[in-house]
C-alpha cells in the first residue's frame, strides 16, 4: 500500500519505518526540514533502539522518503496517516492546532484528486476529534466523507524505549471507524502480527488511550501506596505485589472491569477501611486508596439522581442483595438507594427471590432494621406482579429470570444499574447507569469485530 505520514516526530517516524519494513511505500511529511533531511539520508528522527537500522534499511530500499509538500504526498498516496503532536494546554486540554493543520492541508489536496483516500488518526486525541477532522476536510475539499474519503482512528501504544518491539509485538491493535472498508483496509496493515485486531467504534477507540494511560498510572500509584504502608510495618512489598499479581482469576483479570453499579457485601468495604486505618495509624497518606470509598459514595449518589428524574413514579426494584445469588445484605448499595428514595416521599417495591425477612439475622437484619425497617411490607414475592404495578423497574442484579421478563417489556421504564444484556441496548424505554441505551452511533457494525 503507499502510505504518507504526517509527522515525523516519535509516532511518526516508527510508523514510517515498521510500515516500510511490512512492504509498503511510505512517504513523511513535515514542515520541519531537518527532519526531512534526516529521512532523505536514511536516518531517523528520534533516538530509539533498533529504529535506526529499520530506516537505513528501508530507504536503501526506496521504500522511505520524506517531503513538505503535503499535497503531492496525499496525490500519490492511498492513506494518510496523522501522527503529529498533540500537547496539553495550561488547562489540561490537548491542543489539537497541528491536528487541524494537518487536516485542512489534506483536505486542499484531496480537492485535486479523484480517488477514494483514507485519513487515519495516530495521534492521541480526544472522543470527537475523528469528526471534527472530517468536517475539516469535507469543507477543505468538497469531497463528501465515507464517498470520497473515510476517517479511522488507530491510537498508538507504544513505549519509548521498546517502540519497535512494541510495534512487532502489540497486545492488541485497535483500528476505530464508521466505514467497515476502510476499518478492514487499516486494520489489513497490521495482520502479519501478534495479538487480535480490535474494529470498533471511533468513540471507543478515540478515549482508549487515555483510559490505558490513566489505569497504567493508577497501578503504580496503587503499588507505591501499598509499599509504603508494607515499608513502614517492615513487609517486603515486593513479595506482596508478587504474590498479589499471581492471582489471575479476579486481581488481574477482567472480573471487576465492568462499568456499573457500586460496590457492597461484608469484605470489601470492610477490608478497605481496615487498611486504610492501618495507613493512618502509620502516619502514611494514600489519597489513592482513601480515594476509593469517595468514588463508590458517587457511584450510590449518581444512581439516586438518576432515578430522581422519574419522581412521583412507582419504583420496582429487581434485586435487592449486594450480588445476585444471595441474601447479604449488608453494605448493598441498592439498600441505600432505596433508603433515599423512601426518604424523599417516593413509592417503592422490591422483588428478590432470594430475600426471606423472617430469616434475616445477625449483621444482615440489623443493616437493613437501620436502613429499612419497615422492608416487608415493601417486598412483592410475585415478579409479574411488581411489574405490572411499577412504573420505572430497577435492574439491580443479574437473575436470569430478570432477563426473561425484560426481553418482553416494551411500555416500563428500565433502568439497569448492572447491565443485565446487551440486548436490550437502543430501546427507548431503557437507560444503563453509565453507559448508553444508543450505542454505535458511529460504528461500522452494532458490536465490536476482532480479527
Amino acid at each position: 500500500m503507499k502510505i504518507s505520514v504526517f509527522g515525523l516526530g516519535y509516532v511518526g517516524c516508527i510508523s514510517l519505518g515498521c510500515l516500510a519494513k511490512n512492504g509498503h511505500k511510505v512517504i513523511g511529511v513535515d514542515i520541519n526540514e531537518n527532519k526531512i533531511k534526516l529521512i532523505n539520508q536514511g536516518r531517523p528522527t528520534i533516538i530509539e533502539k533498533d529504529i535506526d537500522l529499520i530506516m537505513e534499511e528501508q530507504f536503501k530500499l526506496g521504500n522511505v522518503s520524506a517531503t513538505r509538500d503535503s499535497a503531492a504526498a496525499v496525490s500519490s498516496t492511498e492513506l494518510s496517516i496523522i501522527a503529529v503532536g498533540t500537547p496539553s494546554t495550561a488547562r489540561g486540554h490537548l491542543d489539537l492546532k497541528y491536528i487541524f493543520n494537518v487536516a485542512q492541508d489534506i483536505g486542499r489536496a484531496l480537492a485535486k484528486k479523484d480517488t477514494f483516500h483514507i485519513v487515519a488518526i495516530r495521534s492521541t486525541v480526544l472522543p470527537g476529534t475523528c469528526d471534527k477532522v472530517a468536517k475539516m476536510i469535507e469543507e477543505a475539499s468538497g469531497k463528501q466523507r465515507n464517498k470520497d474519503f473515510a476517517i479511522v482512528d488507530n491510537p498508538e501504544f507504544l513505549r519509548e524505549g521498546s517502540a519497535v518491539s512494541d510495534y512487532y509485538n502489540p497486545p492488541l491493535t485497535l483500528v476505530g471507524s464508521d466505514n467497515a472498508d476502510a476499518a478492514r483496509q487499516v486494520a489489513n496493515l497490521y495482520a502479519n502480527l501478534p495479538g487480535e485486531i480490535v474494529i470498533t467504534d471511533l468513540g471507543v477507540a478515540e478515549i482508549m488511550k487515555y483510559v490505558n494511560n490513566t489505569y497504567h498510572a493508577l497501578k503504580i500509584s496503587f503499588a507505591n501506596e501499598v509499599g509504603n504502608i508494607c515499608a513502614e510495618m517492615g513487609i517486603d512489598s515486593h513479595r506482596v505485589m508478587e504474590i498479589f499479581c499471581k492471582d489471575k482469576q479476579l486481581n488481574i483479570s477482567p472480573y471487576y472491569f465492568k462499568p456499573g453499579f457500586a460496590y457492597g457485601g461484608s469484605c470489601l468495604p470492610k477490608d478497605l477501611k481496615g487498611f486504610q486505618t492501618l495507613a493512618h495509624d502509620h502516619y502514611v497518606s494514600i489519597p489513592v486508596i482513601a480515594g476509593i470509598g469517595i468514588t463508590n459514595e458517587n457511584q450510590i449518589l449518581r444512581a439516586v439522581q438518576l432515578l430522581q428524574r422519574f419522581s412521583g413514579k412507582k419504583y420496582g426494584f429487581l434485586g435487592l442483595s449486594f450480588k445476585a445469588g444471595t441474601d447479604d445484605l449488608r453494605n448493598s448499595p441498592a439498600v441505600r438507594v432505596v433508603e433515599s428514595l423512601l426518604g424523599k416521599g417516593e413509592q417503592v417495591m422490591i422483588y428478590d427471590k432470594n430475600i426471606n425477612e423472617t430469616l434475616l439475622t445477625g449483621t444482615n437484619k440489623d443493616y437493613v432494621d437501620a436502613r429499612i425497617p419497615h422492608l416487608s411490607s415493601l417486598l412483592c414475592h410475585n415478579i409479574k406482579k411488581l411489574v405490572e404495578l411499577s412504573d420505572v423497574l430497577v435492574v439491580n442484579t443479574t437473575e436470569k429470570e430478570f432477563m426473561d421478563i425484560l426481553s418482553e417489556e416494551k411500555h416500563k421504564t428500565i433502568v439497569d444499574f448492572v447491565r443485565i444484556s446487551d440486548c436490550l441496548l437502543g430501546r427507548s424505554n431503557y437507560i444503563g447507569i453509565n453507559w448508553s441505551s444508543k450505542v454505535g452511533g458511529s460504528h461500522v457494525s452494532g458490536e465490536d469485530t476482532v480479527v
